[in-house]
This record gives C-alpha cells, structure tokens and sequence, in this order.
C-alpha cells in the first residue's frame, strides 16, 4: 500500500494495482516463472511456488480476467435465470450452485425473468455479452418450459426445478411422488389409517406426481385408496382450511392423517384443527411438502414435511454443467430423492425428538 493508503500502482504500467511484472521482480523470479506460479501449472520447486504467491497476497496482487479470459477462451462465469421472483426454490439453488462453481474459479450471475418471455430475452443477450461459459435454468414450479439452447447458442445449459421440452437437455428435479409415498409411510407407520390428501392445481406435474405417490403408499401398506379422502385446491392457507371443514364437518369419515402438498396448506389445516378442538398429532397427524422452514417451524404445531432436497439439486447442477464444459453428454430427466423431517406434527414430541437426535448423528 502507498503511504496514503491507496492501492499501489504498478512502476512499469503506471496502472492502479499491481500486475504480474511486480510480483515477479519482488519475488526474484522471472514473469514466465511467476506465471506458472500463479496459475498453479508448470514443474516448479514447491519453494519458488510458495514464494510467488506469498508475494502476491503481501502486494495484493489481483490477475487481469479479462486477459485471462480472452487467453483461455473462457469468461468463468455462469448465468442463472428464474422466474421465482420471491427467491422461495431459487435461493437454496443458486447458492448451492455458487458453492460448487466457486471451487473451480467461475462466478454465477443471477437474473429473474418474473414469467416475462422479454424480459428473459433481454437478461439472455445481456449474459450472452458477458460471454457466460454456461446457463442454468431454474423456476417456481418443475413444469416444463421452452428450451432456451437455441438463445444461447454453444453455450452449456442446465435445467434445475425446471424442464425443458427438449429430449436432449438434462434436467435436474425432485423425486415427487417418492417423497409423497414416504410421507404416507411415516404416517402409516404411526398407526394412521384413513390418510386424507390435501393437494393443490391439478394442471402441476409436481401435484399429480404426489398423488401418485400417495396411491402407491397407501397401496404398499395394504389400504384402499378412497376418493371422498383426496381433494384438489391450490397453493394457500385458506384452501388448507376450507379443505379441514370439508372433511370435519360431515360425522362419519373423518380422516386420522393429513398429507398436504405443501406446507402452507399443511399449515392453513392445522390451524382450522385446531380452531375446531381437534388435537394435532393425537386427534390427526399432518405431514407437509417443501419443508418451508419459515412456516413449518411456525405452525402449532411444528410441521413434518417432506424436504425436496433443493441445495443437493444446486450442487448437482453444478457438477451437470461442469461434466457438459469437459465434453461429456449429458441428458435426461433425473429425479433426485427428497427427504422426510419429521416434527411434532406427525409425531409424538419423544418421537420427534428422537429422530432429530438421529439426524445430528447422521444415523439414517
């Protein structure tokens, strides 16, 4: 630093910082040499190494990326691009992405398209000018869209909570319908049996893949699927609600288990149960979807829910566009398994907490 606590500037170039030339004079090497250091490349003694790159943190040297780039053909920055404009599915996605591609030197930018086909357009040529080196694709929902490999030409794309109607892209989703059978199983195995299902639109993939997943549970454990036990709705508290008077408020009937497709219907119901001085676990035991920690662990009480997983689809997105850079094919629809976290809702509280105590154990 400079006596006034600015950056230095280089003597040779006159430029604001610090380039390779100086940190090869202060080092006592040669710029050849100090290259192959810094670039962690070339036979060199593992002293000369060290020497350089200490030099280089001591004078804050930082490497030119654009030249970088404009050498090596490659911009090492990814785009990412969603319509989830609340960041619910996109967060845990990007930031496990970020952690994978920040290991081998590439930067993400995020965009959101907010369901807009032109705003998605503008934010594709804006990357396509930064020369991304790949494109990650992700959503609110894992229905499937128009592939974008014909806007972004050459370049590596992924799809992650999202598909493409595209047989040769690979997308990257959570196993729906195993995460459903696997809340049936749990509420099965806590001696439920008339398991009511509070699903959302039918138009979603991810609702009628969890109905399906539902069938087969009930299926595997001997019980018959009963239709006046499954109702449709959307995406909300209220319908939670409304969907808890539709079952309780007839006399004969009355379901022992909820299964609800995502947690804010899991949530809405058992806040009617409640109202309605019906216990929650003892009296009906509810498992949720998503595990939305935010709500879950707001409920009365907390709830069990089916976790889709997201920060494992985020790494294994990452790792899908890394193998695509290093020419390999890769494609198809793979299905990624959830998992259940239960909690009181579902369970009694020595139960749940037993299970806890399993999972910071790392038992299965």
């Amino acid at each position: 630093m400079s006596a006034n606590g600015s950056a230095p500037r280089s003597e040779r170039t006159g430029r604001s910082g610090p380039t390779i030339h100086d940190v090869a004079r202060t080092a006592g090497v040669s710029i050849s040499t100090a290259s192959k250091a810094l670039n962690r490349k070339g036979s060199l003694t593992s002293e000369t190494r060290e020497r350089v790159l200490t030099v280089a943190g001591a004078i804050g040297y930082r490497p030119n990326e654009l030249a970088q780039s404009l050498h090596s053909a490659r911009s090492k920055t990814v785009g990412l691009i969603t319509n989830d404009s609340f960041g619910r599915f996109s967060f845990p996605i990007f930031e496990a992405l970020e952690e994978k591609l920040a290991d081998q030197g590439f930067a993400v930018f995020m965009c959101n398209a907010t369901d807009d086909p032109a705003r998605e357009r503008q934010h594709l040529d804006q990357l396509m000018r930064k020369r991304i080196d790949g494109l990650v694709v992700t959503a609110r929902r894992a229905d499937k869209r128009p592939a974008l490999s014909f806007l972004v030409p050459g370049v590596p794309v992924v799809y992650v909570y999202s598909q493409a109607d595209d047989p040769a892209a690979i997308c990257l989703v959570p196993d729906d319908e195993g995460g459903a059978r696997m809340a049936v199983a749990h509420l099965v195995g806590q001696g439920r049996r008339r398991i009511a299902h509070i699903s959302g639109p039918k138009r979603f993939e991810a609702v009628r893949l969890r109905q399906a997943g539902y069938r087969a549970g009930l299926k595997a454990a001997g019980i018959a699927y009963d239709t006046s036990l499954h109702v449709n709705g959307e995406w909300s508290e209220n319908w939670g609600r409304s969907a808890v008077a539709h079952f309780f408020e007839r006399k004969a009937g009355r379901p022992d288990a909820l299964f609800c497709d995502n947690d804010q219907i899991a949530r809405g119901a058992s806040e009617a149960l409640r109202e309605r001085g019906v216990a929650v676990p003892k009296d009906a035991a509810i498992v949720g979807f998503d595990n939305w920690e935010v709500m879950a662990l707001g409920a009365r009480p907390p709830l069990s829910s089916v976790d889709m997983n997201l920060h494992t689809l985020g790494r294994e997105a990452g790792e899908a566009l890394l193998a695509i850079m290093s020419g390999e094919r890769v494609t198809g629809v793979r299905r990624l398994p959830c998992s259940l976290i239960i909690r009181e809702s579902s369970a009694c509280e020595l139960c749940a907490e037993m299970f806890r105590t399993k999972q910071r154990a790392g038992s299965p």
